[in-house]
């Protein structure tokens, strides 16, 4: 009887809480903040925006993810399939730029439509999601551009966190051409992994932020223990390890600090939140000349292995 009055009382809560909201057809919860009159959205556009998701854990508010003060996110607006459904994306013909937005998502609905979800999303939970509309694009070009714009300002942004973090642990590291920090502590011996070559890696990877090692092959304790062949120059790592294993020979050892932009960026990935900058510890085990590609090769082969990569670099495209 106790357990039934407060789940009756959380409903209570819950209901009251969502009164002045809307529903849209598949049962999503949400409530449009007008901003300052900007032009309205449809699908025939791109837009940009900056999204927020938490979730109520013991009486607090824990954010998964957030874009705000990062790289905004830049998508197609599309209502047309049936995966939008129970997602922003159903709502955002009803918006325009500046607006706001908060929504709910249910824990148990979204099981229900076998959206994976971690285990401590418990039965009952519910997800809370804040939108903030930045901008509208009507064309590629439009988009693409801004896109450049706000990847150049975020680099920045991950720079300074990274140049702050060397300077506080007093480390004195290198800057690679476009922005990763290395710190040789033993070059190796023998060729350097350059562009034509393949390294074989040994690594340990972790958030700059709080340290939570995400892989590694250096021990057991995620499954997998063999040196990870690399070819530089073919993108099947992020970007970030191939301008750091250059610095290495047969035997190197070095630190790889490298900014969200050169990794996984505003998407993340498995264990690897959204714009997080992250740590390698590197060892080149061997550096041999790189196997001739494969005849007939798809050209759009590295792009999709980039794109599909999965929760870290070194491990290979599925």
């Amino acid at each position: 009887m106790k357990k039934a009055i407060i789940a009756l009382s959380m409903f209570i809560t819950l209901a009251a809480c969502h009164a002045n909201y809307d529903k849209a057809p598949s049962g999503l919860i949400y409530k449009i903040y007008p901003g300052k009159g900007g032009a309205k959205l449809s699908t025939a556009q791109y837009v940009k925006l900056n999204i927020e998701y938490s979730i109520k854990k013991n009486g607090k508010d824990s954010i998964l993810s957030s874009s705000f003060g990062k790289m905004p996110q830049f998508s197609a607006i599309d209502t047309s399939t049936a995966h939008v459904a129970y997602s922003y994306m159903e709502i955002l013909p009803k918006c325009s730029v500046d607006d706001s937005v908060i929504f709910t998502l249910s824990v148990d609905s979204l099981r229900a439509k076998n959206v994976g979800l971690p285990p401590t999303f418990a039965k009952g939970d519910f997800i809370k999601g804040k939108i903030k509309i930045l901008n509208a694009f009507t064309t590629r070009e439009q988009i693409m551009a801004d896109f450049k714009k706000e990847q150049d300002l975020d680099i920045a942004r991950q720079s300074k966190q990274i140049i702050d973090y060397l300077a506080k642990n007093n480390i004195n590291a290198q800057k690679t051409k476009n922005g990763a920090y290395v710190l040789v502590q033993d070059p190796g011996t023998g060729p350097k992994a350059d562009t034509g070559k393949q390294a074989f890696v040994k690594y340990r990877g972790y958030l700059l932020d709080g340290g939570k090692v995400f892989d590694t092959n250096m021990d057991s304790t995620k499954g997998h223990t063999d040196p990870y062949p690399v070819t530089i120059g073919a993108h099947g790592v992020i970007p970030g390890w191939e301008e750091g294993l250059p610095y290495l020979g047969k035997g190197g050892k070095a630190k790889f600090f490298i900014p969200a932009g050169l990794a996984y960026g505003p998407q993340g990935s498995g264990e690897i939140p959204p714009n997080a900058s992250l740590v390698f510890d590197i060892e080149v085990t061997d550096v041999k000349d790189a196997p001739p590609p494969a005849q007939n090769a798809n050209p759009m082969q590295g792009m999709r292995q980039m794109q599909q990569r999965p929760a870290t670099a070194p491990k290979p495209a599925h």
